[in-house]
């Protein structure tokens, strides 16, 4: 059916759903440039913007536009860059009621450096001061955080106050997410606790010393016992999920090499479709040379496939991307009705590679650019319907 004659897909607003997210939040000055200057150039702006940033403040920002109460853990000073974090957040519903704001120093900023001619960006961060401790949140509002909470996210910054929410999340039994960019200080410790990893392309190997991203996943699977699934994203060739599947017998699943297996997948998808897909492979064992065997289903999404011409930067879009994670986990029952799935976690590879699409705004993914419910309704209609 086309997209003129579709009737329009309703959403109903996820009930009880409600991510706590800890991390960076920061003003991001994002420059764009004709290209990246050379050292000892002067060059000019294109354009300049003033606005929110940090991964955390960027992601729950996209869950809130989504539908899903969000409440942020987070530190800023009183000046006036952490006035504006406040309010840009408040005026997207996060909630930053435990958001803590120092009396003195600054606050988090970002010089973004948008190339306009290899579509990169470059990102020059200077951390907040003081630093958030554990200190900073007492047992009461961490317990009051926490209330209600179906989902809590990390972007693996601020790791020891990281540490003592995630500590308090698993005795609460609520699931944890964690952003894994690269390695950090205190991230191993992290993900111990985490049931869900969505991390970026080159991490899966440079934290395992596995040979390829396949069996690194499965590698991260047998290492982190509590992880349900992990999400590798790579960009515009979409993103690989691993997820491991429990309620199966070992004996009368079938055995795999799962960097052959990948190889099958990859040659099931068409070609033909620019619209985001995803490709899923049977329930079995998946086994990494060398590494080990894991009883699960291994998951391509593709991605929107974007005219160069329409493509301003990337900044922000692995935020925008877990935004749709956090929402596909809660609502992957609704998506999966729509999309006629019968395996509930297969919705959670096909919503994610669409939310990214979604919430790019076609591959500008500054934090004005992510999307709100109604994009997600335009989406499911003109793909779905």
């Amino acid at each position: 059916m086309s997209s003129s004659t579709s009737p329009s897909v309703s959403i109903p607003i996820p009930q009880n759903r409600v991510v706590l997210g800890l991390g960076t939040v920061s003003v991001d000055f994002l420059a764009a440039v004709t290209s990246y200057p050379n050292p000892d150039d002067k060059i000019r702006t294109t354009s300049l913007k003033v606005q929110g940033g940090g991964n955390v403040g960027n992601a729950l920002t996209s869950a809130a536009r989504l539908g899903l109460t969000a409440r942020i853990i987070s530190k800023v000073a009183n000046d006036s860059q952490g006035r504006s974090i406040l309010e840009e957040l408040e005026a997207d519903g996060v909630h930053t009621s435990f958001l803590v704001v120092s009396e003195g120093g600054i606050s988090p900023f970002t010089y973004v450096i948008v190339d306009n001619k290899t579509h990169t960006r470059t990102c020059i961060h200077t951390p907040g001061s003081p630093p958030m401790v554990p200190g900073d949140l007492s047992r009461s509002s961490l317990l009051s955080a926490l209330d209600g909470a179906t989902i809590v996210y990390f972007d693996a910054r601020l790791y020891e106050t990281a540490l003592v929410v995630a500590q308090e999340a698993a005795r609460q039994n609520i699931p944890v997410l964690v952003d894994a960019e690269r390695k950090r200080e205190g991230l191993d410790d992290l993900l111990t606790f985490a049931n869900y990893v969505v991390c970026s392309a080159k991490f899966p190997q440079e934290w395992t010393e596995a040979p390829s991203i396949p069996s690194a996943l499965v590698s991260m699977l047998l290492r982190l016992p509590k992880l349900r699934f992990v999400i590798v994203t790579l960009g515009e060739n979409g993103c690989i999920m691993l997820e491991r599947i429990t309620n199966e017998t070992p004996d009368q699943l079938e055995e795999f090499e799962v960097d052959s297996l990948l190889e099958v997948i990859k040659g099931r998808k068409d070609k033909n479709i620019n619209i985001p897909t995803s490709v899923s492979s049977p329930v079995a064992k998946l086994r990494a040379e060398g590494i080990g065997t894991v009883c699960g289903r291994l998951l391509l999404g593709t991605a929107e496939k974007i005219p160069e011409s329409e493509i301003l930067d990337t900044t922000g879009a692995g935020d925008a991307f877990i935004g749709a994670v956090l929402y596909g986990i809660h609502d992957f029952h609704f998506i999966s009705s729509l999309m006629c799935q019968h395996a509930t976690r297969e919705v959670v590879a096909i919503f994610c590679p669409g939310g990214c699409w979604m919430l790019s705004g076609f591959g500008c993914s500054k934090r004005s650019s992510i999307s709100y419910r109604s994009m997600l309704s335009i989406f499911l209609t003109i793909n779905i319907c």
